[in-house]
């Protein structure tokens, strides 16, 4: 390594398996991925490394491709960066991709959209092979109301009533959902939602309503009172974490 003057950011795409793990954020009562990354930067460096991600993903949830950002105050080949990172890091986390960014890079301010997919399994028996990835729903759904409360959804609203999150302060609960659609192959449902931004649990919570739609319990058109009451309800259950993956982000 070349000491240089200042810091070098790299940027780095990260997947994981978050079954085990108590999400992704720092925290005293459980591992979680930043620890995990930033305990095996430390190892291959010699120092204390910060991790930035663009977001957090709670307990359970997977990531496709998680987007992070660290400083070091050598330069360093990214590749080797990522070689040492996956020799040291449990197999269900792994680093795609490591790169030299812009000192005005960041994981999070600099994102202009993410995407989630909750993916559930309608059936009576879930392939073993996917069980930790797929929230299981015995009762058939309906796809087609489902699509139908999906598209009163999008668009620009306040989703304080999609929200769980009583205790943390937030500038505003509107949000621009981009797309919200609901694609069905054999048993496998998925959910796509994609947006520049995303309050606390909402994509679960959007997941939560739309399989009650699909039970027959919540009419599709639902969705607009529930908007517009700003109020969270049993109408808005938060779903299982095993099902949702944040799959991209986009800069």
């Amino acid at each position: 390594m070349v000491y240089v003057p200042g810091m070098q950011r790299y940027r780095m795409d990260v997947s994981y398996d978050g079954t085990d793990y108590a999400g992704w954020q720092v925290q005293p009562n459980g591992v979680t991925i930043q620890e995990k990354l930033e305990w095996v930067l430390g190892e291959i460096t010699g120092g204390e490394v910060k991790v930035h991600g663009s977001g957090r993903t709670d307990q359970g949830v997977h990531a496709r491709r998680q987007i992070a950002h660290f400083d070091l105050k050598f330069v360093k080949c990214p590749k080797a960066i990522r070689t040492g990172l996956n020799a040291l890091l449990p197999p269900d986390i792994r680093v795609l991709r490591v790169r030299r960014a812009a000192p005005i890079f960041h994981a999070r301010k600099s994102a202009i959209e993410k995407e989630y997919r909750y993916f559930i399994w309608n059936g009576d028996i879930v392939p073993p092979f996917t069980a930790r990835y797929r929230t299981q729903v015995r009762k058939p759904l309906d796809t087609a109301s489902m699509a139908r409360a999906a598209a009163f959804l999008e668009g620009k609203h306040d989703f304080a009533a999609f929200t769980a999150n009583p205790n943390r302060e937030v500038e505003s609960t509107v949000r621009e959902l981009r797309q919200l659609c609901v694609v069905k192959k054999g048993a496998e449902i998925v959910i796509k939602a994609r947006g520049e931004g995303f309050l606390y649990k909402m994509v679960r919570s959007l997941a939560g309503f739309l399989i009650r739609v699909g039970e027959g319990a919540v009419p599709p058109a639902e969705a607009n009172t529930i908007l517009a009451s700003r109020e969270r309800t049993a109408r808005v259950p938060t779903a299982p974490p095993q099902g949702l993956f944040l799959w991209n982000v986009k800069y």
